[in-house]
């Protein structure tokens, strides 16, 4: 009989949604645009013209929605701040009745044991900021700081796990680079420059954090850290891989865990800009000691040095634009990697995870790793006794977390896993018509059912360990 894939008795077992794609209620309590809002609004821009206006309503249900975490049995929630909900403009006080549901939020997830870790920081930017120049703008690094310490004043007595930003290279890339993220600029120095200034915010936000947090909170990031593979070991294939690296991974992890951008990053970049906006002091400030590193993992990337026909579309999974997020990498080319795919498109593999946590455990040794987001997408429908049958999603987190226990066997510290997601919500560019989560949410009604999958996970975080098959009845 093979061994139980059994965790660590105190490995947390969560999920994870964003601000903007639950909460609804946008013009409520002082909450002025973000940048999702009018990115939204704004026509072709999302699936059918799809809005956060009304998301799942979270703002209203939250109770229900822990009641329904806590009958699940999950130990730990990430949820996101909405920054215009808390300071509309990006500068200036903090509005207490946009602090107050989020401290209605804490006190309910503590109420049923469930402990909450903080997102600062999910890509939605107040529109104001965005107006006076956003990412690309110095200025936006100094105001999340502020914003950050405002946050930790409010909920520092009870919450212990911050995270500064998630996934900052969408914001950067799909933001300013490909347009397919809000606010849809297409400019490759822009986004180069608003990676800079989101690395700049990190380490100013941790400083904040630090400052106004009691000593036992933990602060964290998120990154969407690319498993980056070649088609091939030729050079010219290598080659177009540590490009692609460099501009996934090496242009985040360098500054925050290394203290430094990679001297290839640059030279490759050279065309794009000159880097004249990094400043005396920058990199030091956006090196600060962390408490734990959070990994978002979905599918692999796999490349090779430029193709036959430049003229066909990119097959990187971050949405259609004549416009790419890679600067300075236009002549790499993005392969469909083999095998099953989600409803994105995006391959199954758990492999990418397990060299993911490993490179990690390598490159920052010592610091405990968390996966912060990782879940599938499905076409999921009730059958006609109104539940919801997701065998596909069952077998996809089995494989992931077989992974996750594979990786603590050779020797990485990895102290939890976040399922993304809570449930069904806008998914951005996408609207309503991805689906992926654990529980499915009836968008006329706003109904919640747990999916099959939903409680599946439910019977992992209770016993601890993964059942030996990946699906079931």
């Amino acid at each position: 009989m093979p061994e139980p894939l059994t965790f660590p008795a105190d490995f947390l077992w969560g999920a994870a949604t964003s601000a903007y794609q639950i909460e609804g209620a946008v013009r409520e309590d002082g909450r002025t645009p973000s940048i999702w809002d009018t990115f939204s609004h704004t026509p072709g821009k999302t699936d059918g013209g799809d809005t956060g206006d009304v998301a799942v309503e979270h703002y209203h249900r939250y109770r229900d929605d822990v009641a329904l975490m806590a009958d699940l049995g999950l130990n730990a929630y990430r949820f996101s701040v909405s920054w215009s909900r808390v300071q509309p403009t990006g500068r200036g006080p903090a509005v207490q009745r946009g602090l107050d549901f989020y401290r209605r939020l804490v006190d309910e997830l503590l109420a049923k044991g469930i402990k909450p870790a903080l997102t600062l920081y999910h890509w939605d930017l107040p529109q104001d900021l965005e107006d006076a120049g956003g990412w690309p703008a110095r200025e936006t690094a100094y105001r999340f700081a502020e914003y950050a310490g405002f946050v930790a004043e409010a909920l520092g007595d009870r919450v212990e796990s911050w995270i500064t930003l998630n996934e900052p290279w969408c914001s950067a890339f799909l933001g300013y680079g490909s347009g397919v993220h809000a606010p849809g600029r297409t400019d490759p120095a822009a986004a180069l420059q608003a990676a800079h200034h989101l690395n700049l915010a990190h380490g100013l936000g941790t400083q904040a954090l630090r400052a106004a947090l009691p000593a036992r909170a933990r602060v964290a990031v998120s990154l969407n850290s690319s498993v980056v593979r070649a088609v091939s070991d030729s050079p010219a294939d290598q080659d177009a891989r540590r490009r692609i690296d460099n501009l996934a991974n090496g242009v985040f992890h360098g500054p925050m865990l290394h203290g430094a951008y990679p001297a290839d990053l640059l030279d490759d970049t050279a065309r794009i800009t000159d880097w004249s906006f990094v400043q005396d002091g920058d990199l030091a400030a956006a090196h600060q000691p962390l408490d734990a590193l959070g990994l978002n993992y979905y599918t692999p990337a796999l490349v090779s040095a430029a193709q036959d026909d430049p003229g066909s579309p990119r097959a990187d999974g971050h949405g259609a634009s004549d416009h790419s997020p890679w600067p300075a990498a236009d002549d790499v080319a993005f392969h469909q990697t083999p095998g099953d795919r989600t409803e994105m498109g995006w391959t199954i593999d758990p492999t990418g995870l397990h060299d993911l946590i490993m490179r990690y455990t390598r490159e920052a040794p010592g610091l405990p790793l968390y996966i912060t987001e990782n879940g599938a997408a499905y076409d999921d429908k009730p059958d006609a006794d109104g539940r919801v049958h997701d065998p596909e999603r069952i077998a996809y987190l089995h494989g992931h977390l077989a992974a996750v226990r594979r990786a603590i066997t050779d020797g990485a510290d990895v102290r939890g896993y976040y399922l993304w997601s809570l449930m069904d919500n806008f998914e951005w560019s996408y609207g309503y018509s991805k689906r992926f989560g654990a529980v499915y949410v009836d968008y006329e009604t706003q109904a919640r059912v747990p999916k099959s999958s939903a409680h599946w996970y439910a019977g992992v975080a209770a016993a601890g360990e993964l059942p030996e098959q990946s699906v079931v009845g």
